[in-house]
This record gives structure tokens, C-alpha cells and sequence, in this order.
């Protein structure tokens, strides 16, 4: 099974909202969407779910295009952020109103019922309604009903948004498990970029409605291929330090040091994040992230150095990544 994007856009009163995407996404395989607020991924997956319109190109799973197909002849299981459960049913009522409309029996209701509850660790649940529910329970009854569907392909639109970072945490590796336990192709839509990295074995970066570039984690962090990339992948942001041969020379914190000579600089705050402290310092050049071992002593006399194969050259007016 496989799903495929081509050249597909979205245009609403003339204005583009997504343009000329194109992706693979293969059997087994999770990739990530990822990008500022606005940028078009929760409208990608809507195209692909056939809740909004392609405005050009086409839309294919396993060859076969699905591009004016409705949304019930696609056969795409989507997870919302909302979770969408009805609040009056129980667990096992929310999830059997699919299977009852495709006119299965009540026998094999329950038997397909139980099983997937007891993949999601909810079976002993099924007779509670949504609001007895935690958050993280309510988010795996709503990824019970999309594995029950049996789709092509699934989509989940940032699913784990509504969670608290602690919870986000604790369900991420079992979420991870269940998704990729159906060897089907996986949309995953999300804001927080180390979710994104520790789910999809592939990212795509978007922006104004583009795609800037689709690859590994380790590439994207290492390898971006333009200044929106490397600034946007990474956390704390990299340092980008303007030279004079309108080149941009972008640095990782974490390869920054101190040095007996090199660039001067004063330090203006630090933030302590446990095993590691990061430190903002005042530069010629403006603000300078440096991460450092939470042990690491500070100089009265800070000189800042860092290897040159550790530099990422970019063009200043296009933003692409210069080669050496």
C-alpha cells in the first residue's frame, strides 16, 4: 500500500493555501508534518481525506486515484485533534456506530470491538462514557475507531495536542507502537518537533503552503537544504551570523565552545536544562545560543570558537544551502 501526492494544491479566492505538493509515503511507513501555524498541514491532510477540495493535481493510493472520490469511498482512517466522540455513548457504542452503518453483524461487532480494545489496553472501559475518561484514554478510543475501519491509510491530525507534555510522553512509544503495528502508509500532523522525530521515520517541513524539504530527522537537523529549515528544525534555534560575501554561516549551540581567542562575547542569561545549561550571549554579531555541560565554568573573558566543517553556508537573499 501506498500513498502519493502530486502536484497537489489547494486555492481559495485565487489564493493558494497549499501548492504543487508532492510525497510518497510507503506500506509501513510514518511521515510527519511539520511547520509554523498556518502553513498548510492540517489543510493537506483534509485534501488527502477528501474533506476539502483538490484544486490541482491528484491524490493516489496504490496506483488508483482517489482525487474526486468522497470521503466514505476512500477508505482513509483519520484521528482528529478533538478526539469528535460522541459524549451521550460509551466506548463500545462510539466505536460500534461505525460498524453498524456498514451493515456488519452484531456478533462480529463485538468480536472486532473487543479486539482492537484490548490492543489499546481499554476493553476493561468499554462500558464508560468519554467524560470518565483521561485525556490519553479519550485519544486511543479515538485511534480504536480509525484501526477499526481497516483503512488504506491513516491520518492523524496532532493528535496528542489536547495532552499535557507528561502525558504526551508517556503515550508516545505506545501510540508509536499501535500505528505502526498496521503496516499502512501514516500522515502525522504535529507542532512539536521532537513528536514529530520520534514517530515518523520522515519529515516534511512546510511553509507558506510549500514544501521546503522531506528527509530523515538526522538530515533535516544536519543537512537542511535552506536557512528556513536549519532555522526552524532544532531546539534551542541555530545561531545564524551574517558575513560579508552575503552569505549566511549558520552554527548548532551545541558546537559552539570557549576558547582563548576567537569571537568576544558577553553573557546576558542562562537557562538550565538539566543535563545541560544554555547560555545567551551578547556578540558583535547579536544573540549567541551556546550549550554547554551543566558544570561548565563560565570565563570573566568569554571568547567564542567553533570548528569550520561544523558551519552551514547559506545564500542571504535565496536562503539556500551554499556547497563548500
Amino acid at each position: 500500500m501506498t500513498l502519493e501526492l502530486r502536484q497537489v494544491g489547494r486555492s481559495i479566492n485565487n489564493q493558494w493555501i497549499v501548492k504543487n505538493l508532492t510525497m510518497n509515503v510507503a506500506d509501513n511507513e510514518c511521515l510527519a508534518l511539520v511547520g509554523p501555524s498556518g502553513c498548510g498541514k492540517s489543510t493537506t491532510l483534509r485534501l488527502i481525506a477528501g474533506l476539502d477540495p483538490v484544486s490541482a493535481g491528484s491524490i493516489h493510493i496504490s496506483g488508483r486515484e482517489i482525487t474526486s472520490l468522497s470521503p466514505a469511498e476512500r477508505n482513509v482512517g483519520m484521528v482528529f485533534q478533538s478526539y469528535a466522540l460522541l459524549p451521550h455513548l460509551t466506548v463500545f457504542e462510539n466505536l460500534e456506530l461505525g460498524l453498524r452503518i456498514r451493515g456488519i453483524s452484531k456478533r462480529e461487532r463485538t468480536t472486532k470491538i473487543r479486539q482492537i480494545l484490548e490492543l489499546v489496553q481499554l476493553w476493561n472501559r468499554a462500558g464508560n462514557r468519554p467524560a470518565e475518561l483521561s485525556g490519553g484514554q479519550r485519544q486511543r478510543v479515538a485511534l480504536a475507531r480509525a484501526l477499526l475501519r481497516e483503512p488504506d491509510v491513516y491520518l492523524l491530525d496532532e493528535p496528542m495536542s489536547n495532552l499535557d507534555a507528561q502525558l504526551r510522553e508517556d503515550i508516545r512509544p505506545e501510540l508509536r507502537r499501535l500505528v505502526l503495528e498496521q503496516r499502512k502508509p501514516t500522515i502525522y500532523v504535529t507542532h512539536d518537533q521532537h513528536e514529530a522525530m520520534a514517530m515518523a521515520q520522515r519529515i516534511a517541513v512546510i511553509h507558506e503552503g510549500t514544501i521546503e524539504q522531506i528527509d530523515t530527522p538526522y538530515n533535516l537537523y544536519h543537512i537542511p537544504r535552506s536557512l528556513f529549515v536549519a532555522r526552524f528544525i532544532g531546539r534551542p534555534q541555530i545561531n545564524c551570523l551574517k558575513d560579508d560575501s552575503d552569505r549566511v554561516c549558520a552554527v548548532r549551540p551545541e558546537s559552539i565552545h570557549f576558547s582563548d581567542s576567537g569571537l568576544s562575547a558577553k553573557l546576558q542569561s542562562r537557562e538550565w536544562l538539566g543535563n545541560s545549561q544554555l547560555l545567551f550571549l551578547e556578540t558583535q554579531h547579536g544573540l549567541i545560543r551556546v550549550m554547554t555541560p551543566p558544570e561548565q565554568p563560565i570565563p570573566e573573558q568569554i571568547r567564542l570558537s567553533w570548528r569550520a566543517e561544523d558551519e552551514i553556508l547559506f545564500n542571504a537573499e535565496t536562503g539556500l544551502r551554499l556547497s563548500r
